[in-house]
């Protein structure tokens, strides 16, 4: 079900304009062009071509804040699911699929291609992803596929953007390509629980602290910045014409991605 969404979201994106011919008997009046036809007193259609093949990039945050997940799964888990999900069905549409794994560095890079072998090998690198750096940084993904993806493509850009300042990049991006921003996440992250007082761990600095989680003042005031952070997010996203979803790690994402494509048309 979900690959009919998907096929039928992404199937108008490749048509180019290819020439103006007489009307015949039988062609769809929605492609009649207006102005030759008033010119020459008599129908004129347009005709419209397939391009070769579309282009999907899978870009995925293997950042060491991925490595997080308090109910079914880790965040990573949830992340290889959503991309190996896309990549079967972008090679199942006939398209051609690439993958970037990034960090704060580009970890990972497989150009696009198309055919099972192909996608065999992208799901395997996504399952057996081991970051050589720890932190994340967006816009270093985005100059990757500024400087390296050439031709108009559809970019699924997976992380949990516990990041800001990458809306100048965002934006660049979004001038030539037809994105969208998935956000996994953990929903501790929105609600931070009642444990005392614990010692916790930045997973992307190392950095270590002391925090008293049994005071509603400094819960309130951690849920008040995830919830500014996950809304500025969204909102340059939006504000960029690009989509944007959040999926908890253990929610049903295929319903959230139907949904979305349903939409999308």
């Amino acid at each position: 079900m979900f690959l009919g969404e998907y096929h039928s979201s992404f199937k108008g994106i490749g048509m180019t304009f290819s020439e103006v011919r007489q009307y015949q008997f039988g062609d769809d009046v929605r492609k009649i062009d207006w102005n030759k036809t008033a010119r020459y007193n008599e129908p004129f259609v347009k005709i419209f071509e397939e391009e070769r093949e579309m282009v999907s990039m899978i870009l995925i945050d293997i950042s060491a804040s991925m490595n997080f997940g308090t109910k079914k799964q880790l965040k990573k888990e949830m992340v290889a699911e959503i991309g190996a999900t896309l990549a079967l069905s972008a090679v199942k549409n006939n398209d051609k699929v690439g993958l970037v794994l990034f960090s704060d560095k580009i970890e990972f890079f497989i150009a696009p291609k198309k055919g099972n072998a192909h996608i065999v090998r992208i799901i395997k690198k996504i399952l057996e992803a081991e970051p050589k750096h720890t932190r994340t940084d967006l816009s270093v993904v985005f100059d990757f596929i500024i400087k390296t993806i050439k031709r108009k493509s559809t970019i699924f850009l997976i992380s949990d953007f516990d990041v800001t300042y990458f809306e100048r990049n965002l934006r660049i991006l979004t001038k030539k390509h037809d994105i969208t921003g998935i956000r996994v996440y953990d929903r501790i992250e929105k609600i931070f629980p009642d444990m005392g007082l614990i010692y916790l761990e930045d997973l992307e600095t190392g950095k270590l602290q002391w925090v008293d989680t049994s005071s509603k003042v400094v819960r309130d005031k951690y849920s008040e910045y995830y919830q500014r952070l996950m809304n500025i997010t969204e909102n340059v996203f939006i504000k960029n014409g690009a989509g944007f979803l959040n999926i908890p790690a253990h929610g049903d994402y295929i319903k959230i991605l139907f949904n979305y494509f349903r939409g999308h048309h």
